[in-house]
């Protein structure tokens, strides 16, 4: 179980960007980065390697029949209403054909009335069946959609945090924004204009080929251009969309590393490397675009020959037929119009073509995500692997980890946490605190070494584990829903206990409708430090029997350290605990500290010891204690 986990797009391990330098120099000192260190030369390709999965073609229409498989008697309805009011609209070419013989051959007036009331009556069936239809295809693309949403977000909410790391939030962000919206516009207008343009289209060429054979076969010397001329374009546009995508999400990736990192970004004096990697990127999407619009312009003008042909050959093939005697004025007219009709239908699956392709690349990226985690993974509970029953330890044994292979962040590190122990890690920016937090949360796997939670690894969605991060999220909602959380069947009284032990039901209760009230975007905004309380009361009710805190308190001021530091010491309290020390105090009140340096356990012992011992601990203590004024001294 995770609670408030922080996810960091492309991570820095230990970077510092979560304190101000100014305010704690001696534990997290911002340092420039090596001016002699190489640059990557291939920063986007670097995130493209990480980004999450793109579903194959074939993978994509299988889930799609899917998708579709429980709708099939509603499918069948839709298209079925289609091919009634397609096959009706096509009765009015004949019908025109017969006035025009009217016409020509100079019969009375009166032979008129029945094709006109005809035309009539086939604009009126034609209008309800298309409506009717287009409404059920309607209904069916978003009953479908809708469920692909479903599944998009449940696998997104169980992906491991490693994985949504190396992807980036970005990337993710990019999917359920715009690739939703892609496929979502598709699903409304062009999955029922295309399904009706395809009906059109073949049964217009079967009406031709009743007339006679052979304006069938004068329409049909268009189709070789037309069908050279989608395959082109379809060779070229899926790999050009895909890429376009990943592009784009690779921007959003950069514009939120550097946006969201400008604190950090400005400390290291780095606005001109992230301002030339957002222009490269952002050059780089723009240049793809610019090939798709080039590739749809070439695609338009080879349409346009072919429309020329067919209609020429159809009219030379009536004219032919009329002086041969073997079709009438009107025949020739039907047919005419026939192929004129087929312009509406074609070019509109072909411009609609342009829109599918793009919403295939999104669907694509949709059912990525959605394979990336497949149930009977997620779901499956090996017993195996249970937690042993009472007050679990932690252990590490010979733990290496990096981010970056080659560039290991924690080195063959060894640890113990005994049950109900508090452990507290300090240690300077970089030296891996929050690597090791995340490891004993299982939130990452060691690369070399083990890490156990009561004898067996710990998996971040086992509930064994709890980890609450200095960015908390406040979900918009009532309170009593955001404290819902962490247990869903928790009464009234449970959520004002777990308050009242955070020192948060005074401010809870004056909210303007109590725990009714809505919190987060939209609603009552919470001051970070009563979001930490409101994370801390989440925890207890959650009742892990093991918590990490990851500078959990750091977003306090002096004037509400005290209180958050106190309300950790309550939700802590009866529970094994690893404490990455914001604060100096934090480490003095645990009962151990553990200092890190450079990824490796330097000293380990008591407060008292390590002050005695003069080494880094009591160096890091005495700095930090000058830095802090009379009224901060909580030990």
């Amino acid at each position: 179980m995770t609670t408030d986990a922080r996810t960091t797009p492309n991570p820095e391990p230990d970077s510092g960007s979560r304190t101000d330098p100014s305010t704690e120099p001696a534990l997290d000192t911002h340092r420039p980065p090596d001016p002699t260190a190489p640059a990557d030369p291939h920063p986007a390709e670097a995130s493209d390697r990480a980004l999450l999965p793109t579903a194959t073609p074939a993978r994509t229409r299988a889930a799609v029949r899917e998708l579709l498989r429980p709708h099939r008697r509603l499918a069948a309805a839709g298209f079925g209403l289609m091919v009634i009011a397609t096959a009706v609209g096509l009765l009015t070419q004949p019908l025109l054909g017969r006035i025009v013989d009217v016409v020509t051959e100079q019969r009375p007036a009166d032979a008129l009335t029945w094709p006109v009331v005809a035309l009539a009556a086939v604009g009126v069936v034609q209008g309800v069946t298309t409506a009717l239809g287009m409404s059920l295809v309607s209904r069916l693309g978003e009953t479908a959609l809708a469920r692909l949403r479903e599944l998009f977000v449940e696998r997104a909410l169980s992906l491991p945090l490693e994985r949504l790391e190396k992807a980036g939030s970005g990337d993710l962000n990019s999917r359920v924004t715009r690739d939703v919206s892609r496929v979502a516009e598709a699903v409304r207008t062009a999955l029922p204009e295309l399904a009706r343009s395809a009906l059109s289209i073949v049964l217009t060429l079967g009406a031709l080929a009743l007339l006679d054979w052979r304006f069938l076969l004068a329409a049909l010397l268009a189709v070789p251009v037309q069908a050279h001329t989608a395959r082109w374009y379809v060779r070229n546009a899926v790999p050009l969309y895909a890429k376009e995508r990943i592009a784009t999400g690779a921007q959003q990736q950069q514009l939120l590393d550097s946006i969201g990192g400008a604190r950090t970004v400005r400390a290291y004096r780095q606005q001109g490397v992230h301002a030339r990697r957002v222009d490269e990127r952002s050059r780089a999407a723009v240049e793809l675009t610019m090939r798709g619009v080039r590739l749809v312009l070439r695609f338009y003008s080879r349409l346009h020959i072919a429309e020329y042909v067919g209609l020429a050959a159809v009219l030379v093939t009536g004219f032919l037929l009329v002086r041969s005697g073997s079709a009438s004025v009107g025949t020739a007219t039907a047919a005419a119009l026939y192929f004129l009709s087929l312009f509406g239908p074609v070019n509109t699956a072909l411009v609609l073509l342009d829109d599918a392709q793009s919403a295939t690349a999104g669907l694509a990226r949709l059912v990525g995500v959605v394979d990336e985690t497949p149930p009977a993974v997620r779901d499956a509970v090996d017993e195996d692997l249970a937690p042993t029953a009472g007050d679990p330890s932690v252990t590490l044994t010979g733990v290496v980890h990096a981010y970056v292979p080659g560039r290991p962040v924690l080195h063959g590190v060894d640890l113990e946490v005994r049950p109900k122990e508090r452990v507290a890690l300090v240690g300077t920016t970089g030296a891996g605190k929050t690597t090791l937090a995340k490891l004993v949360a299982g939130v990452h796997r060691p690369q070399e070494g083990r890490v156990e939670v009561g004898g067996v690894e710990p998996d971040e969605s086992a509930g064994t584990v709890g980890l609450v991060t200095q960015e908390v999220h406040v979900f918009a909602g009532p309170l009593a829903d955001d404290l819902r959380l962490a247990r869903p069947d928790a009464s009234d009284e449970e959520l004002r206990e777990a308050l009242a032990e955070v020192d948060a039901l005074g401010w809870a209760e004056a909210l303007p409708e109590g725990l009714d009230t809505v919190v987060g975007d939209g609603g009552h905004q919470l001051t970070p430090d009563r979001a930490q309380q409101l994370a801390l009361a989440r925890l207890l009710l959650a009742d892990p029997p093991v918590v990490v805190l990851d500078e959990a308190t750091a977003e306090a001021g002096s004037s509400g350290a005290r209180l958050l530091d106190e309300a950790a010491e309550r939700a802590l309290r009866g529970r094994t605990a690893l404490v990455v020390a914001h604060r100096l105090s934090q480490a003095a009140a645990a009962d151990r500290v553990v200092v890190l340096s450079d990824g490796r356990v330097v000293e380990s012992g008591t407060h008292e010891e390590l002050l005695t011992a003069e080494g880094p601990y009591a160096a890091l203590w005495l700095a930090w204690s000058d830095s802090r004024s009379p009224g901060d001294h909580h030990h």
